[in-house]
């Protein structure tokens, strides 16, 4: 069955790029309605902005959602990561700003709302994107590959020269609530070089990395209380996976495997997958299938102690 919230969720926090104060409510929605964005500032034209594959706008730093009259939503990939983990697919999102807050960094703050509000099945059957043939894409030493599969799993690898990080792989089956126990608390992350060009440059300004990233210096964290999991940077690229392919619009059955991939391309293999009619169907999940897609069945004693 299909899955929203039981009640409203209210959510106040600054952007991470743009350091400002946002008042984000999270709404349920009626069956097959997917997630929407609602931009309350806007008072004139077009103020929706659906969370979808094709209205997501190429950026390096976060995932941004745009309509045709200009309207958008940035960092939107944690929030996205935690309706998918908890496996709602119908809300409408209301923000009184152009980005979602950014919280800690990761995807807990969500997940703990959602879990505490509870959720509610709806009486329509979820319906599934089944991967039928191998899609990827690559750009330098970045790929990002969609596999079929009988269900998600995401299997991922960074390499950074930043010693502190290194190379790290990690590969998860993301049925049973395995994004809530191993994921959702895992933060955003950069170097002390990013985190100076990008404030040099305007951005960034609501980073705080006591609060809201793990920052790396060679061989240092320089962030206080240092890392929540020695792998917490490839779990986090994990949850932003999540995050973006939750804009395939519903839950997909494949194996993605990232190598070093981002927003952009994870975003880049969504639409070469729906280039590509051989290339999936949509499925009506049976009730056992829907048993092992992410988020059923989750409780609030599963999110992690330390976020």
């Amino acid at each position: 069955m299909q899955v929203t919230l039981r009640s409203p969720i209210h959510i106040d926090g600054t952007g991470l790029h743009s350091g400002a104060s946002v008042r984000l409510t999270v709404h349920p929605a009626s069956p097959d309605y997917g997630i929407w964005f609602r931009r309350t500032d806007i008072l004139l034209g077009d103020a929706m902005i659906p969370a979808r594959w094709d209205s997501v706008e190429q950026t390096a730093l976060c995932t941004r959602i745009t309509n045709n009259a200009g309207a958008s939503v940035s960092t939107i990939e944690h929030l996205m990561a935690a309706l998918a983990g908890c496996g709602v697919h119908n809300a409408l999102i209301e923000l009184d700003g152009s980005e979602v807050p950014i919280l800690d960094g990761s995807a807990a703050g969500f997940v703990r709302a959602i879990l505490k509000t509870g959720v509610i099945q709806q009486d329509v059957p979820v319906r599934a994107i089944k991967l039928l043939k191998e899609v990827s894409v690559q750009r330098g030493d970045a790929s990002a590959t969609l596999t079929p599969a009988a269900e998600l799993s995401i299997d991922f690898q960074i390499d950074f020269a930043d010693i502190a990080i290194g190379r790290q792989i990690k590969a998860l089956n993301m049925a049973n609530g395995s994004f809530v126990r191993e994921l959702c608390d895992s933060r955003t992350f950069c170097s002390q070089a990013d985190v100076e060009a990008m404030q040099a440059s305007g951005l960034a300004l609501g980073g705080d990395p006591a609060v809201n990233a793990v920052v790396f210096d060679g061989d240092k964290v320089v962030s206080p209380g240092g890392l929540r999991y020695r792998d917490e940077p490839v779990r986090h690229k994990m949850l932003d996976a999540l995050g973006d392919l939750a804009l395939a619009g519903a839950p997909i059955l494949g194996r993605y495997l990232g190598l070093r991939s981002g927003h952009s391309l994870t975003n880049e293999l969504l639409r070469e997958l729906f280039a590509d009619p051989t290339a999936w169907r949509y499925v009506e999940c049976s009730a056992k299938e829907a048993a092992r897609l992410p988020g059923a069945g989750v409780h609030i004693a599963e999110i992690p102690a330390v976020a």
